[in-house]
C-alpha cells in the first residue's frame, strides 16, 4: 500500500502497522510469529489503517488489538464476535478483524460464534488454537484432547474436544482455512486468501503455547516429522505428501486412504482438492476423527471450503431501504409517543 503526500508516495510496511505498545506475551509465545505475519500481511495487500479495525475478546490472543497501529476494540470474554458484528452492520465500510482463542471463541463464546458463522458477515476471524488456556494459567480447553493432563484435569480431561473447523462447517461458514504460526509464509498466503473473501472468513491458526502447551503441535513443524503428518491444500490439486512426495490420498468410497505413489497408483487416481465441495471439505476437516487402517492420515492446511453468499450488513441495508420506500423516513419521536395517549387529570 502507498499513500501520497504532497506529490510523493509512502509506501507502509509491516512495522508501520506496529503500534507503540510493549508487546508484552511470554517470550517464545507463537502469538508473536502470527502478529508479524498480520502486520506485513495488511502492508502487501494495501489494508488503510484507518478504516481497519481489531476486535478480541479476552485471553492471550486478545491482547492484539493494543499492538496494532489501527482502531482496535478489547471486549468482554466470548464476545468479540457479537461487537463485531453489530459494528460490522454499522459500519460496513470497516475491514473487519476478529482475533480469539479456542477458549475465548469455543466455550463462553460459543452460541455467539456459530451465528455470526451463519449470518455471514463480511468479517476475518483468527481463532488462535493452542488446546489450553494460557491466560488463566493451563486449564484445559474445549479444544483439548481427551486425557489431557493439566491443572484442572489432573487426571486427564474426560470431555470430548471440539473439531473447530468441523464445528464451523456445520455452521454454514462461507470460508474456512488452517495455518500455522510457524509457517509464516502460508500464514500470510492464507490472510491474504481470507481477506479476499466477501463473507466471514474462518482462519484457525495452531499457536503453540510454550509454557502450559510446549509442542503441541511440533509433529507438524518439525523437519523429522512434518513431511509425512502435514497435507497441503491446493484447489484444483490431488492430495500429495511425504518427505519425497511420494503419498497420497484417494477415496474408497467416502472414506480416506493412504496410498503409496508406485507403478499401481498415480497422481490421477488420487482425490483432487476442490474448495467448492462441501461434502469432501467434510471429510477433510474430520482427517484426524477417521481411524485409517496403516498410516495416520496427515493433518491438512490451507483452505478447505468457500462459497459465495450474500452479506448481513449487505441484506440488513437493503431491507432497510425497502422498508423506507414502503413506509416513508418515519419519525423516531412519533415511535417512541406510540400511537394511544392518555390525559392525565
Amino acid at each position: 500500500m502507498s499513500i501520497k503526500m504532497e506529490n510523493a508516495e509512502i509506501k507502509l510496511s509491516g512495522k508501520d502497522f506496529a503500534s507503540d505498545q510493549e508487546v508484552k506475551w511470554c517470550p517464545g509465545c507463537g502469538d508473536y510469529s502470527i502478529l508479524k505475519q498480520v502486520q506485513s500481511t495488511l502492508a502487501d495487500i494495501g489494508v488503510k489503517r484507518e478504516d481497519t479495525v481489531f476486535v478480541s475478546g479476552i485471553g492471550c490472543s486478545s491482547r492484539f488489538p493494543y499492538y496494532m497501529n489501527t482502531y482496535g476494540v478489547h471486549s468482554l470474554h466470548g464476545r468479540a464476535t457479537a461487537l463485531a458484528s453489530g459494528l460490522k452492520t454499522a459500519r460496513p465500510d470497516l475491514n473487519t478483524w476478529i482475533v480469539t482463542g479456542d477458549g475465548d471463541a469455543l466455550s463462553i463464546g460459543g452460541n455467539h460464534l456459530i451465528h455470526l458463522l451463519r449470518r455471514n458477515l463480511n468479517v476475518n476471524i483468527l481463532l488462535f488454537n493452542n488446546e489450553i488456556y494460557g491466560l488463566t494459567k493451563g486449564q484445559y480447553s474445549p479444544a483439548s484432547p481427551k486425557g489431557t493432563i493439566t491443572k484442572s484435569s489432573p487426571m486427564g480431561s474426560l470431555d470430548h474436544s471440539f473439531n473447530p473447523l468441523a464445528l464451523c462447517l456445520g455452521a454454514d461458514s462461507t470460508f474456512i482455512a488452517r495455518s500455522m504460526d510457524r509457517d509464516p509464509k502460508h500464514l500470510r498466503a492464507i490472510l491474504a486468501e481470507a481477506n479476499n473473501h466477501i463473507g466471514t472468513s474462518m482462519v484457525e491458526i495452531y499457536q503453540n503455547c510454550n509454557v502450559f502447551n510446549d509442542g503441541a503441535f511440533f509433529t507438524f513443524t518439525e523437519k523429522a516429522t512434518k513431511g509425512n503428518t502435514t497435507l497441503q491444500l491446493e484447489h484444483g490439486q490431488p492430495l500429495i505428501f511425504g518427505d519425497n512426495r511420494d503419498l497420497g490420498i484417494k477415496l474408497d468410497g467416502f472414506k480416506p486412504v493412504v496410498v503409496a505413489l508406485d507403478e499401481s497408483t498415480s497422481t490421477d487416481d488420487l482425490w483432487v482438492h476442490d474448495e467448492s465441495d462441501q461434502v469432501k471439505a467434510g471429510i477433510l476437516t474430520r482427517f484426524f476423527d477417521i481411524p485409517s487402517a496403516g498410516m495416520t492420515l496427515p493433518r491438512p492446511f490451507g483452505v478447505f471450503y468457500k462459497e459465495s453468499r450474500s452479506v448481513y450488513e449487505e441484506d440488513v441495508a437493503i431491507q432497510i431501504n425497502q422498508a423506507i420506500e414502503i413506509k416513508g423516513e418515519g419519525d423516531l419521536n412519533s415511535l417512541l409517543a406510540g400511537a394511544n395517549t392518555w390525559e392525565v387529570i
